[in-house]
């Protein structure tokens, strides 16, 4: 018996699995969404930000260039010297020729004093000397009598000593024949020698004299060239009472007026020379790279003009120190003692350097970090820069930037310490 069996029943269809469930499928998403989620979140941008108005920003580019050193600074046009006049002599203003403001020449009068006491003192000094000239003449005239008396003493004891010497030679030859007695002899000799002692006393007395009258003669000749100083000097005092203008210029603060008491040594006006220097004030940050020989100039109608610093003044007074500088050529036709000009002061020569302009930033930086702009414009991140020396147009980068880059150079008051800026 055949048996025949039915593969109807065995003909069900076999469903394939599949190889992830919906529940692995939701795993591996979730894992994944996850894992996403954490890897954002330890490489995210943690750094703070802020929208900013690109339109309210001044963006610059860092550029390589010459690099001028020099610094703009105020000055102001005085007179290069100022010549006070003060009153040498006391006295009561009499006249005043020349007004203030007006030019004067060396040697003008400005102002005539009087002084009576100095009047009475050259009276005095003229008595004195005629006092003294007189006593001269005097004592010259008795000099002379006396030596004129003394040579007439010399002229008969030289007359006397002749004689004597000639009867002492023939009593001495008469002696020796024995024809004259030996006590004659002897009397004759003594007299011969008594005449000659007294020829040379009257010799010394008159030698004693002539020292004793040059003596006088010198010591009152000096008197009288001390006398005729001291009435020079008192007669300078004199002159001195009239107050002249001692270099050319222009009278200023002149205030004496006529039948005022002016004391000696009293501050009377003053001369100011047509010179003039331009007074520079700088910021005691410089005070190290200042010192004379620096140039610096300064434009007016076109025309530029060079001026040489000649003096720096040691005292600092309010952060600043003064320094003079004087014109090396022209200087402006109509210029005026108190006007203000711009000066350009070189402090060195230009270097090639990278550049950024000036700008508001550094006042809130203090030149630490710039904020720098991506190619795109779309946003600017914080970075730490040196800058070096400065101009009034740049400031040297000596790290953190290259040229072609561009920065925010306007204020960064609002930006916080947010390192990166979004610019809308």
């Amino acid at each position: 018996m055949t048996h025949q069996m039915d593969y109807n029943g065995m003909d069900s269809k076999i469903e394939r699995k599949h190889l992830l469930s919906k529940k692995t499928v939701y795993i591996i998403i979730g894992s994944a969404t996850l894992l996403t989620g954490l890897l954002a979140f330890i490489f995210r941008d943690t750094s703070s930000s802020m929208n900013v108005d690109k339109e309210a920003l001044t963006i610059s580019t860092v550029k390589e260039g010459e690099f001028n050193d020099y610094i703009r600074v105020v000055g102001q046009v005085i007179p290069d010297h100022i010549i006070y006049l003060d009153a040498i002599e006391g006295g009561r203003v009499e006249e005043r020729l020349i007004e203030e403001g007006a030019q004067v020449k060396a040697g003008d009068v400005i102002l005539r004093l009087s002084n009576p006491l100095l009047n009475i003192g050259i009276l005095q000094s003229e008595a004195d000397l005629a006092y003294q000239e007189n006593e001269l003449r005097n004592t010259r005239l008795n000099m002379e009598q006396e030596h004129l008396s003394l040579k007439q003493e010399r002229i008969a004891l030289d007359k006397d000593l002749t004689q004597k010497k000639r009867r002492f030679e023939q009593y001495a030859h008469l002696y020796q024949k024995n024809l004259l007695a030996r006590e004659d002899y002897l009397q004759a000799r003594e007299d011969y020698n008594a005449a000659s002692e007294q020829l040379e006393v009257l010799d010394e007395r008159i030698r004693q004299d002539k020292l004793l009258r040059d003596n006088q003669l010198q010591s009152l000749n000096e008197n009288i060239r001390n006398i005729k100083k001291s009435l020079l000097l008192v007669r300078e005092r004199l002159e001195n009472l009239k107050i002249k203008a001692p270099v050319d210029g222009q009278l200023g603060n002149m205030e004496a007026q006529i039948g005022q008491s002016i004391a000696q040594g009293e501050r009377i006006g003053q001369v100011i020379t047509p010179e003039l220097k331009v007074e520079a004030k700088i910021d005691e940050h410089y005070v190290e790279r200042i010192h004379p020989g620096l140039s610096a100039d300064f434009e007016r109608e076109g025309k530029k003009y060079a001026l040489r610093m000649t003096k720096v003044y040691p005292e600092v007074q309010d952060g600043q120190f003064r320094t003079d500088l004087h014109f090396i050529a022209d200087r402006p036709a109509n210029i005026r003692a108190g006007q203000t000009y711009h000066l350009d002061l070189q402090l060195g020569d230009p270097t090639e350097a990278i550049l950024i302009p000036r700008g508001g930033f550094y006042q809130s930086s203090g030149g630490k970090y710039v904020y720098v702009v991506d190619e795109e414009e779309k946003s600017a991140r914080r970075r730490p820069v040196r800058l070096g020396r400065q101009n009034p147009l740049y400031y040297e980068v000596l790290e953190g930037l290259n040229p072609g880059e561009k920065i925010i150079t306007s204020g960064y008051d609002l930006f916080g310490n947010n390192e990166r800026l979004n610019l809308r």
